[in-house]
């Protein structure tokens, strides 16, 4: 790296990404904003090309903008980090929101990395319906959150990466007496658990059983729990649709089984959402983690 990038060009860069703009940041930075201009300028010269393009009053990072944030961040916070271990007891927290989706096997993956490389920062962790975590995101609760995509009303403020794909499936127990039988002919003829309506995935649930004719079909049950679903279902021949990550140990262990739907539209995005100008310990650590175990996610379903 250039002998002349001082830390001073990567929080100005870092802060400017975060907030899309520059005359936000010169404001909390308390200089003007051509001297951040110059700043930023400066940086992209010590680098050799352009981290920003303009697109009418934001600016929007480059694909080497991108790629240079990630590295920024993790470095910054590494720095951070090693002041933080010369005062113990000084490590903070980090407090996560993860929805159902998520939180049975890819984020239990993250959080013991997290532990090996940050073991000074608490994980807070918290856990509940789509529409709960967005207002927790929103008022500062939670620093990111976990889960699928959210609709794009709620993405004003926010930013979504894109970690990997997971679709809905349709399950039962083991052994399930209509498991061979055409799925619509199943659906119509045992009690059926959905999402609830307030669910991420309970639009294209609802549109899957249209398409099968079963319009207004009134469930059983609405939850997206694992200890609800899974006990109803082990004790009756209950079925439901839930994400495969909810599910995925029940059915590689033999106790549950998929009942195939063959509808690819209810594959969806899954990743980290968070706010544009979030900041805390541990953060683009915890990010970075996240995006190593989605690596290792196996594709939908086909």
């Amino acid at each position: 790296m250039h002998p002349g990038v001082k830390l001073r060009h990567i929080r100005a860069f870092l802060d400017i990404a975060a907030e899309g703009g520059l005359s936000i940041v010169a404001r909390a930075q308390g200089i003007t904003q051509p001297a951040l201009s110059r700043t930023l300028a400066e940086l992209e010269d010590l680098l050799g090309q352009p981290l920003f393009l303009r697109q009418g009053r934001r600016l929007v990072l480059t694909e080497g903008g991108r790629i240079f944030r990630r590295h920024a961040a993790l470095a910054v916070e590494s720095l951070e980090a090693g002041a933080a271990a010369l005062r113990p007891g000084s490590g903070g927290s980090l407090q996560v929101g993860v929805l159902p989706t998520a939180a049975t096997r890819v984020f239990p993956a993250v959080v013991l990395r997290f532990r090996e490389l940050r073991p000074e920062i608490l994980l807070s962790v918290e856990t509940g319906p789509h529409h709960h975590l967005i207002r927790q995101l929103r008022e500062g609760g939670i620093d990111l959150m976990i889960g699928r995509l959210p609709d794009v009303s709620e993405m004003p403020g926010l930013s979504f990466e894109h970690l990997y794909e997971e679709d809905v499936v349709l399950v039962g127990r083991a052994g399930h007496p209509l498991g061979a039988r055409p799925v619509a002919e199943a659906l119509a003829n045992v009690p059926l658990i959905l999402p609830p309506r307030t669910a991420l995935i309970r639009r294209p649930v609802d549109d899957y059983l249209a398409s099968l004719g079963l319009i207004g079909v009134v469930p059983a049950v609405e939850t997206v729990s694992l200890a609800v679903g899974r006990g109803i279902c082990l004790a009756s021949d209950a079925l439901w649709f839930i994400s495969r990550g909810v599910i995925a140990e029940e059915l590689e262990h033999g106790l549950m089984q998929e009942l195939p739907v063959g509808a690819r539209f209810l594959s969806g995005a899954v990743g980290i959402t968070r706010r544009q100008s979030a900041s805390a310990p541990g953060l683009a650590t915890l990010e970075e983690v996240a995006r190593e175990i989605a690596a290792q996610m196996p594709p939908p379903s086909p």
